[in-house]
């Protein structure tokens, strides 16, 4: 498999290149100029000149929308003509594009086309199916990949050689259904570790809300629908930093969760996200604009100092965050997971990461609740980490509530 810049001699990944920001926390703009999609710093991280679309994604409202944005006034004239320089392509299955998840040269351009690519479908299964962990419900997702390139993330395993986002045009069905499913449910009789009051909806499992929003308005339309749903909550999980959530008024029915880990952690594995000092700081900003957050801890990566770094960084959590956050915050504590598939892939673009990652002498098979063949860490190996995580949690940030475990 070939090798990327990230290959020897100790070199940070070609990624970090394409896309380097300061660990520094910047701070959020109360009330941007310009919608911060629009931005320099939006565009470092997707400048899409590539678009693979099904026809009927392209037929859509959203499809054409997305389409008008990418090829509209201030985009410059590609080599080959076309208007804002993106390339069309028309495939008949957002799933099965050879040129692109069936080119193993794509691995050593992992994030260049992370950047530059971006797939239309429309999702025609449209189902919600339980979860009890997080959440009550996971939705059917707006999205599947991301233009971001964590190195553990599990949504490539089914890809092959690339993952660049991909959107599902069809919001308007997406949205009735979940509509329609929550409605279904009533109120909620009992509470859980998903919520004491409302059924809790996963809507970002397959992506990230934060950064689908860069492209179009499925994530605010998703909020907006949850707004008007009193017995439910939507859920997503981010490491992105957009402020033009900021303006998405969802009335306390999203619960956004930052996901958080020890900055040399992050600079290692979370490849083009946000730095974590900035998801901390974003923490008051977003609950003063109406949602719920909440954070996860997400992976725990077992490596040498990993004890002192989390300490580190509950501690940093315990300085800076604002009582009002402590008081509604609660915490998912998430081992990691692995596979060996994407081992293989991330040996040809960031194999750096495999050192901390690919641990067989303290990781075992697991068959994930999805079906797949992963390796976690050994049940004893976990269990005596999960229980560290909550002493070190007592310990440096006590007002910390424990959701889920895992």
């Amino acid at each position: 498999m070939p090798h990327g810049a990230g290959g020897g001699g100790g070199a940070e990944p070609e990624q970090q290149a394409l896309f380097a920001w300061s660990e520094a926390a910047a701070p959020l703009p109360a009330a941007p100029s310009q919608p911060f999609r629009d931005s320099p710093r939006a565009r470092r991280m997707l400048d899409v000149r590539e678009v693979y679309a099904e026809p009927a994604a392209l037929d859509t409202p959203r499809g054409r929308q997305i389409m008008a944005r990418l090829t509209g006034a201030g985009r410059p004239e590609g080599a080959d003509g076309r208007p804002g320089g993106v390339r069309l392509t028309e495939v008949d299955s957002h799933w099965l594009i050879p040129s692109l998840h069936g080119n193993d040269g794509n691995v050593a351009r992992w994030v260049r086309v992370k950047t530059e690519t971006l797939v239309l479908g429309v999702k025609h299964s449209l189902a919600t199916r339980p979860n009890g962990r997080s959440a009550d419900w996971i939705a059917p997702g707006a999205s599947n990949g991301c233009a971001m390139a964590c190195a553990y993330c599990y949504v490539p395993r089914r890809k092959g050689f690339a993952n660049p986002i991909t959107l599902f045009t069809n919001i308007e069905a997406i949205v009735a259904h979940v509509q329609r499913h929550v409605r279904a449910q009533g109120p909620k009789s009992e509470p859980n570790q998903c919520d004491p009051d409302a059924w809790v909806y996963d809507i970002g499992e397959n992506g990230d809300c934060s950064v689908d929003a860069l492209v179009c308005d499925n994530t605010a339309d998703l909020v907006a629908a949850f707004r008007q749903l009193p017995t439910a909550k939507a859920s997503f999980a981010t490491k992105f930093v957009n402020p033009d959530l900021l303006g998405y008024d969802p009335q306390g029915r999203t619960r956004v969760r930052f996901s958080v880990m020890p900055a040399d952690d992050v600079r290692l594995l979370d490849i083009r996200t946000s730095p974590v000092d900035e998801r901390i700081a974003a923490a008051a900003d977003f609950l003063d604009a109406g949602y719920e957050v909440h954070f996860n801890l997400s992976p725990v990566v077992l490596r040498p100092g990993w004890q002192r770094d989390w300490a580190e960084l509950l501690t940093h959590l315990d300085d800076v965050l604002p009582a009002r956050v402590k008081e509604q915050a609660a915490a998912e504590i998430i081992m990691l997971t692995h596979n060996r598939a994407l081992h293989e892939v991330n040996l040809g673009w960031h194999p750096r990461a495999e050192d901390v990652l690919w641990q067989p002498g303290a990781q075992e098979a697991k068959r994930s609740q999805n079906g797949a063949l992963n390796v976690r860490y050994a049940q004893d190996v976990k269990r005596k980490s999960l229980a560290r995580m909550r002493e070190l949690i007592a310990a440096h940030a006590p007002w910390l509530r424990i959701r889920y475990a895992f």
